[in-house]
């Protein structure tokens, strides 16, 4: 049995070498591989989930190179699929000091995840404890079926369905409320719903926390939590709220934080649910150890350039927050 699948895009990251400059304004950028659930995936696995990953790439040497990668991760890849005549997805991100990145992607007009729904094998997902997606691979019609395909079994089949809209303004080519929709609809099923701050007013419709978390929960999520990077996190459950400071650190670059959070996340209540807790019974101390973790890994991964080469292991998750605790 493999503990999480993450099904979405895989891509390159080119990285701007400086920060605080447009895209257009950099003089180089660091390549590096990425893609939200592709991240998460990875990171998990370092953290001591088995892992596997569904997506697709492009016939080329881009896709080589990250079908490899995630191989050497210990990430299953036996789901992957190479697109013959196709592109593997490039995002050129300008690196920003407070940690709201501005992305550029170059893609066909498959998009970021050329999914299709064919590609899900429903006994592959039923063979795993957690799904997790993201928006990106919900903007093109043939891989939201993929994608919903997937999470509708996984829910069928009594999975953890941990969501991440992950939204990002440049992809989406739609009116500002039918995009609204589309990522709102991804919050239906899943158990775990994490936002960014910098999306929260978008995605739930307010900019107030309580608020914004009492209609997720209203709407069937029974962990939501909105990362705020320097200032920590919120979350919120039907027994009640609070709030995790982060760990401040030298961060060079905050590409995959957030996922790094997300993977910390569902690796831990994944724990808890082989012991028979479910989220509700989680008790308040256990979940506030279990998103301190999860900004220690954020944190740890804003050390380094690129997403997936800075994510931690746990080995160095666990000496960092011993660190920590030191008076």
């Amino acid at each position: 049995m493999i503990d999480l699948l993450c099904i979405g895009e895989l891509l390159i990251d080119f990285c701007s070498l400086e920060i605080d400059v447009r895209i257009e304004d950099a003089s180089g950028f660091a390549k590096a591989p990425g893609g939200a659930p592709a991240n998460v995936a990875v990171a998990a696995r370092r953290l001591g989930c088995s892992c596997g990953f569904i997506g697709a790439v492009g016939d080329d040497p881009f896709g080589t190179s990250l079908t490899a990668m995630l191989g050497r991760e210990g990430v299953d890849v036996s789901h992957m699929v190479r697109r013959s005549g196709k592109s593997t997805p490039l995002a050129f991100a300008a690196v920003h000091s407070d940690g709201a990145n501005d992305f550029f992607f170059v893609h066909d007009e498959q998009g970021l995840a050329p999914l299709s729904e064919s590609d899900i094998d429903a006994s592959y997902i039923r063979s795993a404890g957690a799904l997790h997606f993201g928006s990106i691979s919900r903007i093109a019609p043939a891989a939201r079926a993929a994608t919903d395909r997937a999470r509708g079994l996984a829910a069928d089949s009594g999975l953890l369905v941990s969501y991440d809209p992950n939204y990002r303004p440049r992809l989406w080519h739609l009116p500002e409320e039918e995009i609204r929709r589309t990522i709102g609809q991804g919050f239906t099923g899943s158990q775990i719903v994490k936002v960014s701050r910098e999306e929260w007013a978008f995605c739930v419709g307010t900019d107030d926390f309580a608020a914004g978390a009492r209609r997720l929960l209203d709407g069937g999520a029974e962990l939501v939590i909105r990362s705020e990077g320097g200032q920590g996190a919120s979350y919120a459950t039907a027994s009640g709220q609070g709030h995790v400071e982060a760990f401040h650190v030298a961060s060079i670059e905050f590409t995959g934080a957030g996922d790094a959070f997300v993977a910390c996340t569902i690796s831990e209540i994944l724990k808890l649910r082989r012991q028979g807790l479910a989220i509700r019974q989680i008790q308040r101390i256990d979940l506030e150890r279990i998103l301190t973790r999860a900004n220690a890994v954020g944190a740890l991964t804003t050390l380094k350039r690129g997403a997936i080469p800075a994510l931690p292991t746990a080995t160095q998750v666990d000496a960092f927050l011993r660190q920590a605790q030191q008076p």
